[in-house]
Parts: C-alpha cells; sequence; structure tokens
C-alpha cells in the first residue's frame, strides 16, 4: 500500500536517531503525508492501535483532570504498551514515531466523513497533542516552534525587568521571582486572541507577552485550524482513495470499528429461559435494550431495526433458536400479527440470524459504535442509543421513571451533551449497580450484561460507592485501555460485516 504526496520539504533534526530526517520529533503538526508502501496489514494495524489511544483519551479526559497525575501515567502506559511516542528525548524511537505519522493519516481519511466524526477526531487528536506537548522542556519548545514556523522571540532580560509589574498584574499566578525565572514570548495579535480576549496576558505595542506555561494555547490554536483544513481537503479527496477495492471496506468500517469479542451464542447457548427475560430487562439490560423489551412488551411489535438490534443481542446472550422463535411468536401475536402471518413473514428472518437460512452466516451482535453510528431510529423505531438519539428532555424522563437519582443524571447528561455516548452509559450502569471505578471501557450491549451478571452474583467485586451520590463529585470509571474480555483484537475490523447486513437486512424489510 503506498501513500502519495506532493515533494516532502526538508526537515531539520531536533532530536531523535539516525533516521532523524524523516522523523526528526516526537511531536509534529503532521503537515507531510507519508509517502512509503505499507502492507495492508500493517495499514490495519496502525490504524486500529490509534484508534484505541483516542477512545483511551476521550474517556480519560472525562475522567481525571487533564494532565494530572493520573491521567498522565495511564497516558503514557497505553502510549507505551501500544508502542506510540511518549518522551520527545528517546533516542531509539523512530519505528514508534512512524507508527504514529502513518496512523495519524490512516485515521484522517476515515474521520473525515461527517462533521461529527471531524469534530471527534480534531478534539482527541488536540488533547494528545496537548499531553505531548506538555512533556517538552523549554529548550525542546522553542526548536518545536521553529520546527512548525512558529518562532516567537523570547522577551530579554531587561524588557522583561522594565515591565516586570505589567507582567505580574495581568498574568495571574505570577510573582516576581516567577517572572524573572520563567520565559515569556512575544506574540503577535492575531496568534493570541484567544489568551488577549480572558486578559490573561499583558498587550503592548501590537504583540502579546505570553508565558511559557501559557504558549500551549496558541500551539494548539494553530495546531486545530491545520488540522480541520486538512481534514476538509482530505474529505474532498475521498471518492479518489475510496475507489481502491483494498481500502474501501477498511476505511468504510474503521470509523465505528470494533475490536472486542463477537459474544457469539456459541459460548453462552441456552443459559437463559424466556421467563428470565423480563427481570434481567431491568437489571442487566443496558438502556438500549431495555428500551427495546419494554417496545415489545408495549406495541406487541418491533419494525425491522428494533429486531434486528434486540434480537442479536438476545442470541448473544443465551437465547437458542428455538427460544428465539417462541419469543418473538407469542409477542407479535398479542398485537396484529396471527400465527400464520408470523410463520410465514417473521420466522425465516429469525432463523436468518441464526445462519439457518441463506448465506448460512452466524450473525454477531452488534457493538455500541455500530449502533451508534449506523441507522439512525425514525418516527415509530426504539432502536439506537437512547444517550445519542434521544432528545435530551425525554432521556431525563426516561432516567426520571428507571428511578435514577437527580445528580447522575445531570451527570449522564453532561455527557451526552459532550458527545460521550458509551461513558453516559457507563455512567447508567454504576449508578444501577450502585458502584464506582468498574475498571473496565463499555465497548458492547452484551459486555454490559455479562459484567452485570458476573457483578450481581459475586463472581466479580467492584468497589461499592463510598459517599452519596448528591454529595459526590462527577467521577467516571478509571477506564482502563481494555479489560480481559476485549483484549482480543479482530484483524478483520469485521470487513465482511457490511456485506452479512445487506443479506440480514433483507429479510427484516417487512414491518
Amino acid at each position: 500500500m503506498q501513500f502519495t504526496g506532493r515533494g516532502r520539504r526538508k526537515l531539520s533534526r531536533l532530536a531523535g536517531d539516525a533516521r532523524g530526517d524523516l522523523y526528526p520529533h516526537s511531536l509534529q503538526f503532521y503537515l507531510q503525508p507519508p509517502t512509503e508502501n505499507i502492507s495492508l496489514v500493517e495499514f490495519e494495524n496502525f490504524a486500529v492501535d490509534r484508534l484505541k489511544l483516542l477512545k483511551l483519551v476521550e474517556n480519560l479526559g472525562v475522567s481525571y483532570v487533564k494532565n494530572s497525575t493520573e491521567y498522565k501515567q495511564k497516558l503514557e502506559a497505553e502510549l507505551r504498551r501500544l508502542k506510540f511516542p511518549y518522551r520527545a528525548l528517546v533516542e531509539d524511537d523512530y519505528e514508534a514515531r512512524r507508527k504514529d505519522h502513518i496512523s495519524h493519516f490512516i485515521l484522517r481519511l476515515a474521520y473525515c466523513q461527517s462533521e461529527d466524526l471531524r469534530r471527534w477526531f480534531i478534539q482527541q487528536e488536540m488533547d494528545l497533542f496537548r499531553y505531548r506537548f506538555n512533556q517538552l522542556n523549554d529548550q525542546l519548545v522553542e526548536k518545536f516552534l521553529e520546527y512548525v514556523n512558529l518562532a516567537y522571540d523570547a522577551t530579554g532580560a531587561a524588557e522583561k525587568a522594565s515591565i516586570a509589574d505589567k507582567l505580574i498584574n495581568s498574568t495571574s499566578g505570577l510573582n516576581m521571582a516567577k517572572v524573572e525565572e520563567m520565559e515569556f514570548y512575544k506574540v503577535p495579535f492575531c496568534d493570541a486572541v484567544d489568551l488577549v480576549r480572558v486578559r490573561r496576558v499583558y498587550f503592548h505595542g501590537g504583540y502579546a507577552y505570553v508565558p511559557h506555561q501559557d504558549i500551549i494555547t496558541i500551539v494548539l490554536n494553530n495546531y486545530r485550524t491545520k488540522l480541520s483544513k486538512a481534514l476538509a481537503l482530505t474529505a474532498r479527496s475521498l471518492p479518489v482513495v475510496q475507489a481502491d477495492e483494498r481500502l474501501q471496506p477498511l476505511l468504510s468500517h474503521l470509523s465505528h470499528a470494533y475490536v472486542g469479542p463477537d459474544y457469539n451464542i456459541q459460548k453462552n447457548t441456552g443459559k437463559i429461559s424466556l421467563e428470565q427475560i423480563d427481570a434481567l430487562s431491568v437489571k442487566s439490560f443496558p438502556l438500549c435494550m431495555r428500551q427495546l423489551h419494554k417496545a415489545l412488551r408495549d406495541n406487541h411489535h418491533l419494525r425491522h431495526g428494533g429486531r434486528m438490534q434486540y434480537g442479536l443481542f438476545l442470541k448473544g446472550i443465551g437465547l437458542t433458536l428455538e427460544q428465539a422463535l417462541q419469543f418473538w411468536k407469542s409477542e407479535f401475536i398479542k398485537g396484529k400479527v396471527d400465527a400464520d402471518k408470523f410463520d410465514k413473514g417473521y420466522a425465516y428472518s429469525i432463523r436468518h440470524n441464526y445462519g439457518k437460512e441463506g448465506k448460512r452466516t452466524d450473525y454477531t451482535p452488534f457493538s455500541c459504535m455500530k449502533i451508534i453510528l449506523s441507522n439512525p431510529p425514525g418516527q415509530g423505531d426504539y432502536h439506537g442509543c437512547p444517550f445519542r438519539h434521544s432528545d435530551p428532555e425525554l432521556l431525563k424522563q426516561k432516567l426520571q421513571a428507571y428511578k435514577i437519582p437527580s445528580a447522575g443524571i445531570g451527570q449522564i447528561l453532561d455527557l451526552v451533551k459532550g458527545m460521550h455516548y458509551q461513558l453516559a452509559c457507563q455512567k447508567y450502569f454504576e449508578l444501577t449497580h450502585n458502584v464506582s471505578d468498574i475498571g473496565w471501557s463499555l465497548n458492547h450491549p452484551n459486555q454490559y450484561f455479562i459484567e452485570s451478571q458476573q457483578l450481581l452474583s459475586g463472581i466479580k467485586e467492584i468497589k461499592k460507592e463510598q459517599k452519596q451520590l448528591e454529595n459526590s463529585q462527577p467521577k467516571h470509571s478509571s477506564q482502563k485501555s481494555l479489560n480481559p474480555a476485549t483484549a482480543t483484537t479482530s484483524t478483520s475490523l469485521n470487513h465482511i460485516e457490511e456485506m452479512e447486513l445487506e443479506g440480514l437486512d433483507d429479510c427484516f424489510t417487512e414491518d
């Protein structure tokens, strides 16, 4: 696989190994695309690893104070584990820098396809960049600014002494000792608008005097602008890339890729009875499946999107084919569908789910990302992710009906507002199970069910809440990078999933 791009400009070497001409620094703006040949396997592995990294960045960002000790420790550990650059002065990390460079451009291709995807990608890349920049010492900061053509003049000792009182008065947290030891940069007004607007810097003669601790704001704004423009340009050229039949399936699935276990029924067959489903829906179903179950019981019918999502979930938690046929038939005949119509119009699709009809494909339950990003619900539908697709006020009413404390509802709605839908579901798990610090990241509805059952049965113990929810600060899980159940990496990115679903959709077209 070859990345093509215009002529690579010559880069000055800052730090690194003998191949520093290609990757002279562990930090960059990703201005030049890679031009080397890589295999499809490496292409896929790089993309999946960076996706894992960015998802961890997102989780840590809402679980810890950014740049706190715990935040930095967990992010560095993940950078080490996935073999990405984690320290600017490491001499032998050429391969890590190469992987960082290439994987960034691969995800650009996957995440330039919609405004939501672009917004998510920019936010996580910005947070990752902020962490890396803060690891640089003063000397490397100056060299990096020069490297990316942001070489601002440092204020001389004499000039700094002459305006020391103004610097102290205009910048919070400074005293004379700090002013004397801290580096200040003269930044043109147009580059420091955000800092001037909030009155955090001294401004004189068209220049803002920015302390070293705040130069990150200038750099991040510049990076965001460049990355946003780059994504827009990538989106325009995407049709050319998608014409490559080798890349198109990979790029189509990367933006909502799930690389954990598939929760196939073979591991759980026959573990639940039909009589247990109502009780399980209350105590162990994620909100999306609880919503579908309630709609089915109330209306005695689900449209095809709901049947696909809920039917495969039930299959994954252990419902056999015979149980599934009995479950759906007994419910549908309570409504407007008689037994004969069910046998002719719906039974085939259920058998198709279980690989007994059509292509004999054994379909797997939908992951969170697939539910969030695929097939949004319309009028009369109940599928999808309630945290993503429900009106916030309706979601609030639903959570109140399920006896979620008001403080917990506020935390969930804050996560929803920040578009952290899986973390909102994870907070829902914590609140309904009265636990905190659960130590795993939620990626799949069936994972939610299994973790709930293990907790309720005593197989797994999780730290109980120490304080009343109303008095607690918003604290989300520690978000370890992957729990043991999701450690297995799929090398195919479920790239046959779309072909499978085409056939499955056909089987569910009747409402």
